[in-house]
């Protein structure tokens, strides 16, 4: 299975593909495809394919520059678990952080590298690099990368300072006015707030009036209205 079979098994609908250019907005080429036909595609290629046959072929399909590819590719890397050594994966995933430029493709590579860092943590040294960028989408993967930290009802140490690390990058990103970085902050802080009700509120109170307004409410949605006085 080479990049080029795979692109052809993928198909696509040239009418779909013309609305889904549209509403991503991206300038790349585009097959018509949903997510859960894709599904179908790379599960059989999971089974069917070698470990060094699969990271190539993920590779392959992200350099093809079509969006079902580059989703395929990422789907094909998003794995719980990655016998013996996962290295050669989380490679993978942070070189395409660089070449991130749309929401879609960014999320589902982001999903892939999301596994690795909770397989191994110490990646968020790596990680936390990101957050000075100067490439937006680089910024927005350290929050979107890092979602499972928001998960633990009952976090345990490790966990709770890994979060707390998190948030402290959140927190340099308030002022930032790009849409998406303040998307990425209210969407980090809605999740924890479905697990960790008073951490989001102190977050909130503390830096909320630094957030764009649309931000600050998405964040706080599924907060429970403060007792009044």
């Amino acid at each position: 299975m080479n990049v080029d079979d795979a692109i052809a098994a993928l198909g696509g609908d040239p009418l779909k593909a013309v609305g889904m250019a549209s509403y991503h907005k991206n300038d790349r080429p585009y097959l018509g495809l949903a997510n859960p036909e894709i599904d179908v595609h790379v599960k059989a290629w999971r089974a069917e394919l070698s470990f060094d046959n699969r990271l190539q072929l993920a590779q392959d399909l992200w350099a093809t520059n079509i969006h079902e590819g580059m989703v395929a590719g990422a789907k094909l890397l998003s794995q719980a678990r990655i016998k013996p050594d996962d290295s050669r994966v989380w490679d993978i995933i942070t070189g395409w952080v660089p070449t991130f430029d749309a929401w879609a493709i960014s999320d589902h590579a982001c999903i892939a590298g999301q596994k690795r860092l909770v397989a191994d943590p110490s990646r968020l040294d790596e990680v936390e690099t990101w957050i000075t960028s100067d490439h937006m989408w680089t910024k927005r993967a350290a929050l979107v990368m890092t979602l499972p930290w928001t998960k633990q009802n009952h976090p345990k140490p490790a966990e709770e300072e890994a979060r707390e690390r998190i948030l402290g990058w959140a927190a340099t990103y308030v002022t930032d006015p790009d849409w998406f970085i303040q998307k990425a902050v209210a969407w980090w802080l809605r999740d924890l707030s479905t697990h960790d009700q008073p951490r989001t509120r102190a977050f909130l109170e503390e830096y909320g009036d630094q957030m764009k307004p649309f931000a600050r409410k998405e964040a706080a949605s599924k907060l429970p209205a403060a007792p009044e006085a």
